[in-house]
Protein backbone atom coordinates (compact mmCIF):
# COMPACT_ATOMS: atom_id res chain seq x y z
CA UNK A 1 0.00 0.00 0.00
CA UNK A 2 1.31 3.42 -0.93
CA UNK A 3 1.77 5.28 2.36
CA UNK A 4 0.56 8.55 0.82
CA UNK A 5 -2.90 7.00 0.43
CA UNK A 6 -3.69 7.58 4.10
CA UNK A 7 -4.75 11.15 4.83
CA UNK A 8 -5.61 12.51 8.30
CA UNK A 9 -8.44 14.56 6.74
CA UNK A 10 -10.11 11.26 5.79
CA UNK A 11 -10.19 9.90 9.35
CA UNK A 12 -13.48 10.42 11.17
CA UNK A 13 -13.83 9.49 14.83
CA UNK A 14 -17.08 9.01 16.74
CA UNK A 15 -19.13 9.14 13.52
CA UNK A 16 -22.79 9.05 14.51
CA UNK A 17 -24.91 7.65 11.67
CA UNK A 18 -28.15 5.69 11.58
CA UNK A 19 -27.50 3.48 8.56
CA UNK A 20 -24.77 2.04 6.37
CA UNK A 21 -25.87 4.35 3.57
CA UNK A 22 -25.43 7.40 5.81
CA UNK A 23 -21.98 6.19 6.90
CA UNK A 24 -20.89 5.67 3.29
CA UNK A 25 -22.25 9.00 2.08
CA UNK A 26 -20.69 10.90 4.99
CA UNK A 27 -17.23 9.37 4.56
CA UNK A 28 -17.38 9.53 0.75
CA UNK A 29 -18.41 13.20 1.05
CA UNK A 30 -15.22 13.82 3.00
CA UNK A 31 -13.26 12.28 0.09
CA UNK A 32 -14.97 14.77 -2.27
CA UNK A 33 -14.15 17.68 0.08
CA UNK A 34 -10.51 16.55 0.18
CA UNK A 35 -10.41 16.62 -3.64
CA UNK A 36 -9.28 13.00 -4.02
CA UNK A 37 -12.42 11.82 -5.85
CA UNK A 38 -15.04 13.17 -8.23
CA UNK A 39 -18.51 14.04 -6.93
CA UNK A 40 -19.80 10.88 -8.65
CA UNK A 41 -17.82 8.82 -6.10
CA UNK A 42 -20.45 9.27 -3.37
CA UNK A 43 -23.31 7.79 -5.38
CA UNK A 44 -21.08 5.13 -6.95
CA UNK A 45 -19.84 3.81 -3.58
CA UNK A 46 -23.36 3.88 -2.10
CA UNK A 47 -24.76 1.97 -5.08
CA UNK A 48 -21.92 -0.56 -5.21
CA UNK A 49 -22.43 -1.42 -1.54
CA UNK A 50 -26.03 -2.45 -2.30
CA UNK A 51 -24.85 -4.77 -5.10
CA UNK A 52 -21.51 -5.98 -3.70
CA UNK A 53 -21.54 -5.68 0.10
CA UNK A 54 -18.21 -5.15 1.86
CA UNK A 55 -18.70 -6.00 5.55
CA UNK A 56 -16.34 -8.57 7.01
CA UNK A 57 -16.33 -10.40 10.31
CA UNK A 58 -13.26 -9.63 12.39
CA UNK A 59 -12.43 -9.22 16.06
CA UNK A 60 -14.08 -5.83 15.54
CA UNK A 61 -16.37 -6.11 12.47
CA UNK A 62 -15.42 -3.84 9.59
CA UNK A 63 -16.57 -2.77 6.12
CA UNK A 64 -14.41 -1.77 3.15
CA UNK A 65 -16.61 0.27 0.79
CA UNK A 66 -15.07 1.20 -2.56
CA UNK A 67 -16.01 1.63 -6.21
CA UNK A 68 -14.68 1.85 -9.76
CA UNK A 69 -11.51 3.82 -10.46
CA UNK A 70 -13.23 6.20 -12.90
CA UNK A 71 -14.52 8.17 -9.88
CA UNK A 72 -11.05 8.55 -8.34
CA UNK A 73 -8.63 11.43 -8.86
CA UNK A 74 -5.96 10.41 -6.31
CA UNK A 75 -5.73 7.05 -4.49
CA UNK A 76 -6.77 7.33 -0.84
CA UNK A 77 -7.80 5.38 2.23
CA UNK A 78 -10.28 6.79 4.73
CA UNK A 79 -11.19 5.43 8.14
CA UNK A 80 -14.34 5.99 10.17
CA UNK A 81 -14.81 4.86 13.75
CA UNK A 82 -18.55 4.61 14.35
CA UNK A 83 -20.16 5.79 17.58
CA UNK A 84 -22.70 2.98 17.19
CA UNK A 85 -22.37 -0.02 14.86
CA UNK A 86 -24.80 0.01 11.91
CA UNK A 87 -25.99 -2.89 9.79
CA UNK A 88 -24.04 -3.79 6.64
CA UNK A 89 -24.36 -6.96 4.57
CA UNK A 90 -21.44 -9.37 4.59
CA UNK A 91 -19.09 -9.58 1.62
CA UNK A 92 -19.88 -12.73 -0.37
CA UNK A 93 -22.92 -13.58 1.80
CA UNK A 94 -25.33 -10.64 1.55
CA UNK A 95 -27.99 -12.50 3.53
CA UNK A 96 -25.69 -12.27 6.58
CA UNK A 97 -25.95 -8.97 8.45
CA UNK A 98 -22.96 -7.61 10.33
CA UNK A 99 -22.64 -4.51 12.49
CA UNK A 100 -19.24 -2.97 11.71
CA UNK A 101 -17.67 -0.49 14.08
CA UNK A 102 -14.82 0.45 11.74
CA UNK A 103 -15.07 1.50 8.10
CA UNK A 104 -12.08 1.53 5.75
CA UNK A 105 -13.09 3.32 2.55
CA UNK A 106 -10.85 2.92 -0.48
CA UNK A 107 -10.42 5.22 -3.46
CA UNK A 108 -8.45 3.10 -5.92
CA UNK A 109 -7.08 4.82 -9.03
CA UNK A 110 -5.44 1.83 -10.73
CA UNK A 111 -7.92 -1.05 -11.23
CA UNK A 112 -4.99 -3.49 -11.41
CA UNK A 113 -3.97 -2.48 -7.87
CA UNK A 114 -7.41 -3.24 -6.38
CA UNK A 115 -6.85 -6.94 -5.65
CA UNK A 116 -3.46 -6.29 -4.06
CA UNK A 117 -4.81 -3.47 -1.94
CA UNK A 118 -7.78 -5.54 -0.78
CA UNK A 119 -5.39 -8.38 0.06
CA UNK A 120 -3.31 -5.97 2.17
CA UNK A 121 -6.46 -4.73 3.90
CA UNK A 122 -7.42 -8.34 4.70
CA UNK A 123 -4.09 -8.79 6.48
CA UNK A 124 -4.54 -5.58 8.42
CA UNK A 125 -8.05 -6.43 9.58
CA UNK A 126 -6.79 -9.70 11.02
CA UNK A 127 -4.64 -7.61 13.35
CA UNK A 128 -6.90 -7.37 16.42
CA UNK A 129 -4.43 -5.11 18.20
CA UNK A 130 -4.56 -2.62 15.31
CA UNK A 131 -8.37 -2.67 15.18
CA UNK A 132 -8.67 -2.15 18.95
CA UNK A 133 -6.09 0.65 18.78
CA UNK A 134 -8.00 2.42 16.01
CA UNK A 135 -11.31 2.03 17.86
CA UNK A 136 -9.85 3.43 21.09
CA UNK A 137 -7.87 6.27 19.47
CA UNK A 138 -8.47 9.75 20.83
CA UNK A 139 -7.75 11.65 17.63
CA UNK A 140 -7.11 11.26 13.90
CA UNK A 141 -3.35 11.57 14.41
CA UNK A 142 -3.34 8.51 16.66
CA UNK A 143 -5.36 6.48 14.11
CA UNK A 144 -3.00 7.63 11.36
CA UNK A 145 0.10 6.65 13.35
CA UNK A 146 -1.27 3.20 14.29
CA UNK A 147 -2.36 2.43 10.73
CA UNK A 148 0.94 3.63 9.27
CA UNK A 149 2.93 1.53 11.77
CA UNK A 150 0.84 -1.55 10.85
CA UNK A 151 1.43 -0.97 7.11
CA UNK A 152 5.18 -0.54 7.61
CA UNK A 153 5.27 -3.62 9.83
CA UNK A 154 3.80 -5.94 7.19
Amino acid sequence: MDLEMLNKDLILLDLDCGSSDEVIRTLAGRFVEAGVVRESFVEAVAHRETVFPTALPAEIPIAIPHTASEHVITPAVGIAVLRHPVEFCQMGSPEVKLRPELIFMLAIKDPKAQIGLLRQMMKLIQNGELLRGIKEARDAGEVYDRFLAAIKGE
